[in-house]
C-alpha cells in the first residue's frame, strides 16, 4: 500500500510537458515569440502625433520588478528543458522511490523502519537509508528547534507536506548524502526551512545538499537564510515547472551552487540583502529556459579582503557561461555597485524575456570601485532572440556590457541607462532585430573595437556633445561599418566612420513622433525630451522622414517607443540633407540628460 501511495505521488509531480535532455545546453531556441505586450501598435502609438506626451514614454523606463508568488508560470516562450543526465529526470525514477517513510517534525520517532535507521536528539532527527534503494521521506509538522539531516549511498527522494522546520544553530534542512536528492512539495502544501543568526558548525545554508538537488512538487517553498546563504548546494540544482520557491537571505547569497543551476520552470523569487551578496551565485554554468525567475538585491557594495577588491551585489552571478533560453526573468539590484546579471565568461540570450533595473550608484573602496551595470559580461556577448530590457538610474551605471565582443543578431533588446547604454571592449555586430540604446549621461551605443551595423533597426540616443548615439574606438584606429539596417541616431555618429550604406542629417523637436519610411516599409519613433543635437538616420533605400504623425497599428518596441509597420497619418515632411559622418553637427543644443 505504501508503495502504491508513493507511486501516485510522484506521478502527479511530473511535468506536463515531456522532459527532454538537450544534447547541447546552449542550443538555441529558434521558436521564440515576443509576449503578447509586444505585439500591436496600441501601446501608446496611435496617440503620439503632433508633439504628444502621452503614456508613449515608455514602459522602458517605468517598469517595475517585485516579489510575486502567486502569477502562474509563462507558458509561452520555453525552451527545450535541460537534465545534464537523465537521471535528473523525475520522470524516469518514479518506478523507483516507492518506499515512504515518514517523518513527523512534531513528534519526532527514532523507530527504525524499511532499511533506514533513525536517530532522534531533541528535536534533531537524523535518518540514515545506507545502501537501501527506493527511499522517499514523506516529511511533516512543525518544529522550532529541530532539523532534519539525510546520509545514505543510494539516490532517495523527500516530500515536504506542510513541514516547517527552524533550526536555532544549522541548517533546517541538512542533506548530507552525496547522491540525488529529489526534493518535492506537496500538492497544496506551504513548508518552511530557517535557520538561526549563530551556528554551531559553520553551516552554509538553511537547506544544504551535498549531492544534486533536483526540485519538483506544486507546493510551495519558503527558505529562510539568516547564517549563511539560503539554499546552498555543493553539486548542482534544477527547478522544474510547478515549482512555487521563495528563498530570502539577510546574511549572505540567497541561492549557491557549485556545479550549475538550471531552471528549466516554475515561479523562483529570491531575495537578498547583505552587503555584496548575490541572489543566485553558481561557481559553473546558469541555465534558464523557463518559468518566472524574480530576484531583487538591496546590499550595497563591499570591500573583498581576500580577493582584494572592490565587489556589489548581483541578482544572477556565474563563474563560467550564462544563458537565457525561455521564460522571463526580472531582476533589480538596488544597493551600489549593484547589477543585474554577471557572468565571468561567455553569456548567450536565445529566447525568453529578461527585464533589469539597477538603481544604486558607483562603490568606491581602498582606491577601487564597482560599478553597477544591467548586465556585465567579462566575455563574449551573444543576443539571438528574445527579449533584453534594462534600465539603470545610479552614478556611472551602464546598461549593457561586454568586456569582449557583443554580437547582436536578432531579439528586441532595450537599454536606457545612465552611462553608456550597450558597451563593449571588442568589437560590436548588430545584423539583426530591434535595438534601443539611450545614455542619459554618455553615448547610447559604445565600441571600444570596431562597430559594425549590418542590419535590424538601430534607434540609439546619446546625452549631447561631445557624445555621439553610436561610437567606435576611432582613437584607436577602429571604426563604425554601417553597411546595413534601419538606423536613427539622435546625436550623430562617430567621426570617421565608413558609411555604405547611405546616411541622412536632420534637425529634430523633442518629445515628437517621427516616421521613417523606405519603399513600403516604415519605422515610427518618439524622440526624447532631450539629447545629442542632430539626428541621422539610414536605412536600406532612399528614405523620406515625417514628423508630427498620428501613428497606429503596426508592431510596438522598447514599450511603444518604435513602432514598424504602422499607419502613418499627418505631420510635415522634414529636410533630408546627406551625411557623411562625424559628430559636428551643432552641439548639445537639445539639453543635456537625455531623459524622457
Amino acid at each position: 500500500m505504501k508503495k502504491m501511495m508513493i507511486l501516485m505521488m510522484l506521478t502527479a509531480f511530473m511535468t506536463v510537458t515531456t522532459a527532454c535532455s538537450s544534447d547541447d545546453p546552449f542550443e538555441s531556441n529558434n521558436n521564440y515569440t515576443f509576449p503578447d505586450d509586444n505585439t500591436g501598435g496600441n501601446t501608446g502609438g496611435n496617440t503620439g502625433g503632433n508633439g504628444s506626451s502621452s503614456a508613449v514614454s515608455g514602459e522602458l523606463t517605468s517598469f517595475t520588478v517585485a516579489i510575486d508568488k502567486t502569477t502562474a508560470e509563462p507558458t509561452s516562450g520555453l525552451a527545450t528543458v535541460y537534465y545534464p543526465d537523465d537521471e535528473d529526470n523525475l520522470a524516469n525514477n518514479s518506478s523507483d522511490l516507492t518506499t515512504q517513510v515518514s517523518i513527523d517534525m512534531s513528534n519526532p520517532s527514532a523507530t527504525a523502519a524499511s532499511g533506514v535507521t533513525v536517530t532522534v536528539n531533541g528535536g534533531h532527527i537524523t535518518v540514515d537509508h545506507g545502501s537501501t534503494k527506493g527511499i522517499c521521506y514523506y516529511v511533516t509538522g512543525t518544529t522550532t528547534d529541530g532539523s532534519l539531516t539525510i546520509l545514505g549511498e543510494k539516490k532517495y527522494g523527500v516530500i515536504l507536506a506542510n513541514a516547517n522546520i527552524t533550526n536555532p544553530d544549522s541548517a533546517a534542512l541538512n542533506l548530507l548524502s552525496k547522491k540525488r536528492a529529489f526534493l518535492m512539495m506537496a500538492d497544496g502544501t506551504t513548508n518552511t526551512l530557517t535557520d538561526g543568526t549563530s551556528s554551531k558548525n559553520d553551516h552554509k545554508g538553511a537547506l544544504y545538499c551535498k549531492g544534486k538537488l533536483l526540485v519538483n512538487g506544486n507546493g510551495a517553498l519558503e527558505v529562510y537564510g539568516k547564517y549563511n546563504n539560503g539554499i546552498h548546494c555543493a553539486d548542482y540544482i534544477i527547478f522544474n515547472t510547478g515549482n512555487n520557491v521563495y528563498v530570502k537571505s539577510t546574511a549572505n547569497h540567497g541561492i549557491k551552487a557549485n556545479d550549475g543551476v538550471f531552471i528549466n520552470g516554475g515561479i523562483l523569487n529570491v531575495e537578498v540583502s547583505a552587503a555584496a551578496a548575490k541572489g543566485i551565485n553558481c561557481e559553473s554554468n546558469i541555465i534558464v529556459n523557463g518559468g518566472r525567475t524574480t530576484v531583487i538585491t538591496t546590499g550595497n557594495g563591499t570591500w573583498d579582503t581576500e580577493d582584494q577588491e572592490a565587489k556589489g551585489a548581483s541578482c544572477f552571478k556565474a563563474d563560467s557561461v550564462f544563458t537565457m533560453n525561455g521564460g522571463e526573468l526580472w531582476l533589480k539590484s538596488t544597493g551600489s555597485g549593484g547589477k543585474g546579471i554577471k557572468a565571468d565568461e561567455d553569456a548567450y540570450f536565445n529566447g525568453g524575456s529578461t527585464y533589469v533595473i539597477t538603481e544604486g550608484g558607483q562603490f568606491k573602496s581602498n582606491n577601487d570601485t564597482a560599478s553597477p551595470k544591467g548586465i556585465k559580461i567579462d566575455g563574449n556577448l551573444t543576443i539571438k532572440s528574445g527579449r533584453v530590457w534594462v534600465r539603470t538610474s545610479g552614478y556611472n551605471g551602464e546598461g549593457i556590457e561586454s568586456k569582449s565582443i557583443l554580437t547582436i543578431s536578432g531579439g528586441e533588446v532595450a537599454s536606457y541607462a545612465y552611462d553608456d547604454a550597450i558597451n563593449s571592449k571588442g568589437d560590436m555586430t548588430i545584423s539583426g532585430g530591434y535595438v534601443y540604446a539611450q545614455g542619459q549621461h554618455n553615448d547610447g551605443i559604445d565600441a571600444n573595437g570596431n562597430c559594425y551595423i549590418k542590419g535590424g533597426a538601430v534607434f540609439a540616443i546619446c546625452s549631447g556633445s561631445p557624445e555621439v548615439a553610436i561610437d567606435a574606438n576611432t582613437e584607436g584606429g577602429k571604426k563604425l561599418y554601417l553597411t546595413g539596417g534601419t538606423v536613427v541616431a539622435v546625436g550623430g555618429l562617430e567621426s570617421g566612420s565608413s558609411l555604405t550604406q547611405a546616411c541622412y542629417q536632420a534637425s529634430w523637436s523633442s518629445n515628437t513622433w517621427y516616421a521613417l519610411s523606405y519603399g513600403s516599409s516604415n519605422f515610427c519613433f518618439k524622440t526624447p525630451s532631450s539629447g545629442g543635437s542632430g539626428l541621422v538616420v539610414s536605412t536600406p533605400s532612399t528614405p523620406s522622414l515625417s514628423s508630427g504623425v498620428s501613428v497606429s497599428g503596426g508592431t510596438s518596441y522598447f514599450g511603444g517607443l518604435g513602432i514598424a509597420g504602422a499607419t502613418v497619418s499627418g505631420g510635415s515632411t522634414v529636410s533630408l540633407n546627406s551625411y557623411t559622418g562625424g559628430n559636428a553637427m551643432g552641439g548639445g543644443g537639445m539639453g543635456g540628460g537625455g531623459r524622457w
